[in-house]
């Protein structure tokens, strides 16, 4: 077993990899101890090295430790995979959040704001960019230039990293700004690439590049109401949008068209034709409360759509306000305005 490569775990830290000849000195000269999790291939999970038969020649007939909750195995990328593997769970109905589980030095990038909570393990690191091959490749320069983009889009000029640095799996969540669904999606599965509106995107894994996509047609970026750039999300791993509303997921086959609102878009695959279209009837575009234009998409590809756009909500929720001229209701008191006022509401 002695060409068999194996990693410890030390402070939380994963080292390696050495080979047996390398470690069983350590061992023997007290530098690491009986109880130090030790994993190889071959094995499901890390154990204390004086569980391990491959040691016991540097402990002698010492009696192994009392078992504790072992650690997950070494993260290990697939061959040719940038962004790391990670595992989710979304909770909720109509607020939403997604908890991210994170194996040792795996990490996941998130919108400024959309933290909820973490355990002990995870450490957050802000920084410029999105901390994709994209960004990094250039330096300095490209960290910028990954930032600028996204300030374009309309999101925080800071990404931040949440990055398990302890031995065992640790758990981070991220909750819906608004009221509504989060979208998971696994990049691989689209292509590589969607395009979605400004404000969509939440979180994703590590690796994916979070860039702009600009709009070929100028009718589309005058009256698209996403205007000339949207979000270009890229990569080979897990991302997630949060959209108002419920989502239904549309799948156009070849040369179908799907029109809907401007605003009830959320994201299409990169290979669905995007487009507006002035409407049919001007009578009905200008006093049918539905505006002149709508967005036409022509497949192949899947296409999301929400069922509240947070435009629309606030446009309710602004003239329903009194500051607004909206109508005051007195919440059902039989004082109205009165009771407003005696109450400190005014």
């Amino acid at each position: 077993m002695s060409d068999k490569v194996w990693y410890t775990a030390v402070g939380g830290q994963q080292q390696g990899p050495f080979s047996l000849t390398e470690l069983l000195p350590r061992f023997q000269n007290g530098e690491l101890a009986r109880d130090t999790y030790v994993f190889t291939q071959g094995m499901d999970n890390w154990t204390p090295a004086g569980d391990r038969p491959e040691f016991q020649s540097a402990f002698g007939a010492s009696p192994s430790p009392a078992p504790v909750i072992p650690t997950e195995a070494p993260v290990t990328q697939p061959v040719g995979q940038e962004a790391h593997e990670i595992d989710y769970e979304i909770f909720g109905q109509e607020m939403q959040y997604v908890e991210i589980t994170l194996d040792p030095r795996e990490a996941c990038i998130a919108e400024a704001g959309a933290f909820l909570f973490m355990d002990p393990g995870i450490e957050m690191e802000t920084m410029f960019g999105d901390g994709s091959a994209q960004s990094q490749t250039g330096g300095v320069m490209g960290m910028l230039m990954s930032a600028g983009k996204r300030v374009l889009t309309g999101e925080s000029l800071f990404m931040t990293v949440f990055g398990n640095a302890g031995a065992a799996r640790q758990k981070v969540a991220f909750a819906s700004p608004y009221p509504g669904t989060i979208i998971p999606a696994d990049l691989r599965e689209h292509g590589r690439t969607l395009i979605c509106q400004k404000d969509a995107f939440l979180c994703a894994a590590k690796g994916i590049s979070v860039g702009i996509a600009f709009q070929k047609k100028l009718w589309s970026g005058l009256f698209g109401g996403e205007g000339f750039i949207l979000q270009k999300l890229e990569g080979d791993g897990l991302t997630f949008l949060h959209a108002g509303g419920c989502v239904s997921k549309k799948t156009l086959a070849a040369g179908e068209v799907l029109r809907i609102d401007t605003g009830c878009l959320v994201a299409f695959e990169a290979q669905v034709d995007y487009d507006i279209q002035l409407q049919r009837s001007i009578k009905t575009g200008l006093f049918g409360g539905e505006g002149l234009f709508l967005a036409t998409l022509t497949g192949p590809g899947n296409v999301w759509i929400q069922s509240l756009p947070f435009s629309r909500l606030a446009r309710k929720v602004f003239a329903a306000a009194p500051q607004a001229g909206g109508k005051d209701r007195g919440e059902g008191s039989v004082l109205g305005g009165i009771g407003d006022l005696m109450m400190g509401n005014r």
